[in-house]
């Protein structure tokens, strides 16, 4: 891989995590949300989305700060 290819799949990465970052927020405000529900269906709604979306996010930062790691030792050698 060259240099401009690198950038670009460090450059993704960092979106990634940022986006990652947005994802996981927003999932722990809907697992917040879960005590102003009224019913128990409601409840575990909110608790099941709102973990899906911290698990998809978490996922997103992981991958991205992996990526991000392994293409900065390469463009260092």
């Amino acid at each position: 891989m060259n240099e401009v290819e690198i950038g670009a799949k460090i450059k993704n990465a960092q979106i990634n995590n940022a986006l990652g970052v947005f994802i996981i927020t927003f999932g722990i405000i809907v697992i917040f949300a879960m005590v102003y529900t009224e019913t128990f269906v409601q409840q575990m709604t909110d608790l099941v989305a709102g973990m899906v979306l911290v698990i998809i996010g978490g996922g997103m930062i992981w991958k991205s700060r992996r990526t991000i790691k392994k293409f900065k030792k390469t463009n260092e050698k």
